[in-house]
């Protein structure tokens, strides 16, 4: 049995989190030949809930095969994709700064979902779950949004935040997995590792 994992994510908060509970891993990440940008494209008006579990499972693919291309030691391979969604309305990752501050104008005042899909892959045995939280944010005034996209924190975050940066000054409430919404659910993670026989 391996006493680590691989994990396929470009995320250094998903790193620290898996150090959290104490699970040993190595990343295993994508190539510049590969697309891995166009595996989050939207289908339609697709559900968040199953977008963010299909988006996981085709970086899980992509991931299981990179670790064969390479010959690398057999291991689990973890992968998990986070959605940010107001109603049915996926928002991703901003585009630019106008793009997040559109996104921020959104959510200000409002409470919206907040999606984590996670994926381990041992052999050819998968397990995946979904977290589901709730995140309140305040009113914020049109100067607000705009400082907090001038420190950049904005970008390349679904949803145009990060729960453990500055947004926090502005997060009135929430509800569920704090850690779900940093982008690991670790009580969930946990479960699906020791599913497979990985202590932690």
């Amino acid at each position: 049995m391996s006493d680590f994992i691989y994990l396929a994510s470009q995320s250094p908060r998903r790193s620290q989190l898996l150090d959290q509970i104490g699970v040993v891993h190595k990343l295993l990440l994508a190539g510049p030949d590969e697309d891995a940008e166009s595996l989050e494209e939207v289908h339609g008006a697709e559900a968040p809930k199953r977008y963010v579990a299909r988006v996981t499972g085709l970086k899980l693919d992509a991931a299981v095969q990179r670790h064969k291309r390479q010959g690398l030691t057999a291991a689990p391979v973890l992968c998990a994709d986070t959605t940010v969604c107001l109603g049915r309305d996926i928002l991703g990752k901003p585009v630019d700064e106008a793009d997040a501050v559109r996104i921020l104008q959104r959510l200000a005042g409002q409470s919206h979902r907040v999606l984590t899909a996670v994926a381990v892959q041992k052999g050819n045995k998968r397990v995946s779950t979904v977290s589901e939280s709730w995140v309140l944010f305040a009113p914020m005034s049109r100067a607000q949004i705009r400082a907090y996209v001038a420190t950049g924190e904005p970008m390349g975050k679904a949803g145009a935040y990060g729960v453990q940066g500055r947004a926090a000054a502005h997060i009135e409430q929430i509800r569920g997995s704090y850690s779900g919404i940093m982008g690991l659910p670790l009580f969930e993670t946990a479960a699906l590792l020791r599913s497979i026989g990985l202590h932690c």
